[in-house]
């Protein structure tokens, strides 16, 4: 009964509440707001993963904005000399494992500080990026996929149904990830890793491969997450243009409790907000500064992290080297 009156609970409870109650005012305004919010969520639901694939396996990654920002350039580029985005895509995947390993090698092989390396990771992103960039390149993009039937239906079928192949792939990503973490032994290794790794390692467990593994593949799902940002959500690409999303990504997933599921909801709550005022400006509705309106997701999302923030314990191992003991 406690968890029920939680205040996630109380909140989602309050969403709905009052999207109900917009919907029966306006239905079109409400859907249109509705999905740009899981627009404007997904990438940071998906950057959000990956902080949950490395910390659950024990490795702080503060280098999520830096493996965005590189993937979303080497997508887009991609994409730019090919003609073709699915090859954009690939590379931006890449890109992003790339990107992945280069922290597991700094933080597990040469065992720097975890946060040096992520540092490092964001600055040679930022650096490379910015060398290297070309004004004048197009790039074509995904195209939206509307599902038969199920796109028809009120509110829902726009909402969840209306939307480009990658949206489609990070919502199931973010669902296999759950039942992957929560619910079969790889999952359970991993935690044990990230919160007792020489027990799992007298277990049989092999700390530095399954860290290495699972920092690559928490790369490859940011260089998705880049790849939409630069082929499906924006179209473009200009120097910084993630904008700090890796580092807000890093808040979202605290609050998420470093679960796929509650960092999902929380990038749902904040592309709300960024949806909400959009709207407000779009509409006239507030006389106020943009710079201020433009503020507020930022603000509700503090506020939220600092209701909530007390009461998380992050894996015990975060952040931690492991030497494995001799014999």
């Amino acid at each position: 009964m406690k968890k029920l009156l939680s205040f996630k609970w109380l909140l989602t409870l309050l969403l709905v509440v009052i999207t109900g109650y917009f919907y029966s005012k306006d239905g079109v305004i409400t859907s249109s707001v509705v999905s740009t919010a899981l627009i404007f969520g997904l990438p940071l639901a998906l950057a959000a993963m990956v902080g949950i694939m490395c910390e659950r396996t024990g490795i702080v990654n503060i280098g999520i904005e830096g493996t965005l920002l590189f993937s979303a350039f080497v997508g887009f580029f991609t994409a730019s000399a090919t003609d073709s985005d699915f090859y954009g895509v690939v590379a931006a995947v890449i890109a992003g494992t790339a990107s992945g390993v280069l922290l597991a090698f700094m933080s597990i092989s040469w065992k720097m500080d975890q946060i040096i390396a992520g540092t490092i990771i964001n600055i040679l992103a930022t650096g490379l990026t910015s060398f290297l960039y070309k004004q004048g390149h197009t790039a074509p993009t995904t195209s939206e996929i509307d599902i038969p039937w199920l796109s028809k239906i009120p509110f829902f079928g726009q909402v969840l149904f209306m939307h480009g192949p990658i949206v489609y792939i990070g919502l199931v990503l973010i669902f296999v990830l759950y039942v992957a973490l929560f619910h079969t032994s790889w999952g359970l290794r991993s935690r044990a890793v990230g919160e007792h790794p020489g027990s799992a390692d007298t277990a049989g467990v092999s700390v530095f491969k399954l860290r290495y593994l699972n920092v690559s593949i928490a790369g490859a799902v940011g260089g998705l997450a880049g790849a939409y940002l630069s082929l499906e959500l924006v179209g473009s690409w200009d120097r910084g243009f993630t904008a700090g999303k890796g580092f807000t990504a890093l808040a979202l997933m605290i609050f998420g409790r470093w679960n796929p599921m509650g960092a999902l909801a929380a990038a749902m709550f904040f592309g709300l907000t960024q949806a909400v005022t959009n709207q407000l400006m779009f509409s006239q509705i507030v006389k106020i500064p943009d710079q201020f309106v433009n503020m507020l997701p930022y603000i509700l999302t503090i506020v939220v992290l600092a209701i909530s923030a007390g009461k998380v314990r992050p894996p015990a191992a975060e952040g931690q080297q492991y030497e494995k003991e001799q014999a």
